[in-house]
């Protein structure tokens, strides 16, 4: 991360100046991640003829936190799953989207989104942006049965859209059904059932075309 120091979307209608300090780093962190509703992902939305952005991203994990968690192998707190997938991708903001297939953006993925993390829950209160760095440090090392369900939603959601779009990223150039199995494979870290479900769609979806056969390159 550079030093020089980065121009915040609150400052360009600065609150007044008599604001609760406390509440205004609160506010300031808010109105930053409003940012996460312009970071495109490769996903195609099932609903429109575009891709989904993060906050979409984030808020359909929520929602299928609360459908599906009983397909959890591990019992889990829903309340605390949703407050993993809702925050899990806001160092994208800073750090951009890494897309899943592409090997090359991911080398140097894990540093930009630390950087990022420490920037951005940096600018909150001091023991909630600890917290909140906890909680995306917890998603992204998946020690808990929360963490492996949350990471597991983030796997499955965008092979639900690839599944409506018939194909969708699947169809990335030098991407075969191996390999999507192969990133997908995290699901079953969580749930069996789940996996198996996800499992069936690829394999229908590689009969039908929709992605190619041949040895993964993951």
């Amino acid at each position: 991360m550079s030093d020089e120091r980065r121009n915040l979307l609150a400052e360009k209608t600065p609150f007044p100046d008599d604001l609760d300090e406390r509440l205004r780093a609160q506010l300031t962190f808010l109105v930053e991640v409003d940012q996460l509703k312009t970071i495109l992902r490769q996903s195609p939305l099932a609903a429109a003829d575009r891709r989904e952005n993060d906050a979409e991203h984030s808020w359909h994990l929520a929602m299928m936190v609360v459908i599906l968690a009983e397909h959890s192998d591990e019992p889990i707190d829903v309340g605390h799953t949703i407050q993993l997938v809702l925050l899990h991708d806001l160092v994208e903001i800073y750090a951009g989207d890494t897309p899943l297939y592409d090997s090359a953006a991911g080398i140097d993925q894990h540093e930009r989104e630390v950087a990022a993390a420490d920037e951005l829950f940096g600018l909150l209160p001091a023991d909630q942006g600890r917290r909140m760095r906890a909680l995306w440090d917890e998603f992204e090392e998946r020690r808990t049965p929360e963490a492996r369900f949350a990471k597991a939603m983030d796997r499955l959601q965008p092979l639900l859209l690839n599944w409506m779009a018939r194909g969708g990223t699947w169809r990335t150039p030098g991407v075969t059904a191996d390999d999507v199995r192969a990133r997908k494979a995290v699901i079953g870290e969580a749930s069996a059932s789940l996996w198996r479900a996800g499992r069936r769609l690829i394999d229908e979806g590689e009969t039908r075309g929709w992605s190619r056969g041949g040895p993964s390159s993951a």
